[in-house]
């Protein structure tokens, strides 16, 4: 059997694999299919200091090889999650606690909250389906290094991951701008920027009109960003975007991540992460890789 180790920001995961945020909650349900402790760690869903609904529905649209998303941030809160949630998830594995706001003040205090009491923050200012803040700190290399700075001050004592959008000009800039605020890790991508059609209705499928973009179909960009984000900076780099197998988490590695999130493919089969796990450890046997870390940032250029 490989070793399935790796190492983030001076935390040891058991295995590189981690549900993405937004796709497990805060993994209670997916519990009850399997134990999340095989995990490498768990991203919850968008945390936010007050409550929020989400947008209204429908706000999940299938496409080929795709799916689109507009919920919107839904979640209970950071103090329903402080209580309710935090200790049990804990005790199961590592915990990313995915953080938003519509302000600068927004993302230093639920910062300074959970400082302390989660193994990492990762900063969701990438999010395309919210009305103020989300993506709006995540486009401009200045906004991302700025929100950041803000950010890491808050919460000393726990490693910073800045999710990064897709929908922009240079990713390597916008992960060099993570990179000087002080983030300790980037991860990439978030969802694409899109829209279905319902033709009948000559209306938009999705009642925020636009959703966010994930599954199979993008995979292909979603593996040269996270190629561009790991050659432009010297911290780790997450990967994610249209992973369905372990070949795909692979490939992730390959072009630079230290570990990989899965989302939509959550949907699709609840087995998922522990098949890829496993498949994991297969292909590395079948390879002799006796080390998964050792996959990272070794793609040959043609």
């Amino acid at each position: 059997m490989a070793d399935l180790r790796v190492t983030l920001c001076g935390v040891e995961l058991k295995n590189p694999v981690i549900p993405a945020s937004g796709t497990f909650g805060f993994g209670r349900e997916y519990n009850e299919i399997y134990d999340i402790s095989a995990l490498g760690a768990v991203a919850t869903k968008g945390l936010t200091l007050a409550p929020r609904l989400g947008n209204p529905v429908p706000r999940i649209a299938e496409s080929r090889g795709v799916i689109l998303n507009a919920v919107g941030l839904q979640n209970p809160g950071v103090e329903r999650f402080i209580e309710d949630d935090l200790d049990w998830l804990r005790a199961k594995t590592k915990v990313i606690a995915n953080v938003a706001g519509s302000t600068l003040g927004d993302y230093a205090a639920i910062c300074k909250r959970l400082n302390g009491l989660v193994d990492f923050l990762e900063l969701n200012i990438s999010c395309p389906n919210v009305k103020c803040g989300g993506m709006a700190f995540g486009v401009r290399p200045e906004s991302i290094e700025e929100v950041t700075r803000i950010s890491k001050e808050n919460c000393p004592d726990t490693p910073l991951i800045v999710k990064l959008s897709p929908n922009v000009e240079s990713i390597a800039e916008n992960a060099r701008a993570a990179e000087r605020g002080g983030a300790d890790c980037v991860s990439l991508v978030n969802t694409f920027t899109g829209m279905a059609v319902d033709i009948e209705r000559r209306r938009p499928v999705l009642a925020n009109n636009t959703g966010g973009v994930s599954g199979a179909g993008i995979k292909p960009i979603a593996v040269r960003m996270v190629y561009e984000a790991a050659r432009a900076v010297k911290i780790p780099v997450i990967g994610m975007g249209g992973i369905e197998c372990a070949e795909d988490a692979v490939e992730f590695l390959m072009a630079g991540a230290t570990a990989v999130q899965v989302g939509t493919r959550n949907f699709t089969d609840s087995l998922a992460c522990p098949k890829i796990v496993a498949g994991l450890d297969a292909w590395c046997d079948a390879h002799g890789v006796k080390e998964v870390s050792s996959l990272t940032g070794t793609l040959k250029m043609n």
